[in-house]
């Protein structure tokens, strides 16, 4: 082959090469902004279902502690049922309501950490159980949606749901037996002294709405 032969044959295959290379790399930006576009489909898609399902939880929970381990809302929080959960109703937990989280079995008590996942359903279940405007088996029930929504894993869910609907009877009728001799659980004047027991405070009446 001549020089000329070989250059030309060389450039040949230089710009076939070049031209190869420029529609790989067009296929391979086209692909990459294809799935870019897809994935900001889903990611929008997804923002949009979150945004327009019902809210299951609302309120941030704070909570203060009297010198021994009982706890008090200090400000409301809320469940809302799911639209898969008819029959459900809303529940909000006052500001001032107390909690010793006594509705769980003694038995999981070391579940349940107060900076646990399980606190916000916890309360919950402890106020209704207290309040007794709903049924046991549907104040179990929210106990356990609202440890789903919180992302409790499933052994530790079902046992502590398990717990409550076999042995949760015993603080649900003690619960009725102190609201008929008046004990009160909803606080209208919080302790400022770090000291003060639970036993001492709900003594006095007018601390309590």
């Amino acid at each position: 082959m001549s020089m000329c032969g070989r250059r030309g044959f060389l450039q040949s295959a230089g710009l076939t090469a070049l031209s190869i290379a420029a529609s790989l790399t067009i296929n391979r930006s086209i692909a990459a902004d294809e799935n870019q576009a897809a994935r900001a489909k889903e990611i929008e898609a997804w923002m949009d279902a979150w945004m327009k399902r019902d809210r299951e939880v609302v309120g941030t929970l704070h909570l203060g502690r009297f010198a021994d381990p009982v706890y008090f809302l200090l400000k409301p929080i809320t469940w809302k049922p799911n639209a898969d959960q008819a029959g459900y109703p809303t529940v909000t937990v006052p500001a001032g309501f107390v909690t010793d989280f006594a509705s769980i079995p003694r038995a999981f008590w070391s579940l349940l950490p107060p900076d646990g996942l399980y606190t916000y359903p916890a309360i919950l279940h402890d106020y209704l159980y207290w309040m007794q405007n709903t049924s046991k088996a549907l104040a179990d029930n929210i106990l356990k949606y609202g440890m789903q929504e919180f992302g409790v894993g499933s052994v530790k869910l079902n046992a502590i749901y398990e717990g409550v609907n076999l042995g949760g009877q015993g603080a649900w009728n003690e619960n009725r037996r102190l609201r008929e001799t008046g004990e009160k659980r909803v606080l209208k004047a919080f302790p400022d002294d770090p000291r003060m027991t639970w036993n001492t405070w709900k003594k006095t009446p007018g601390n309590f709405e």
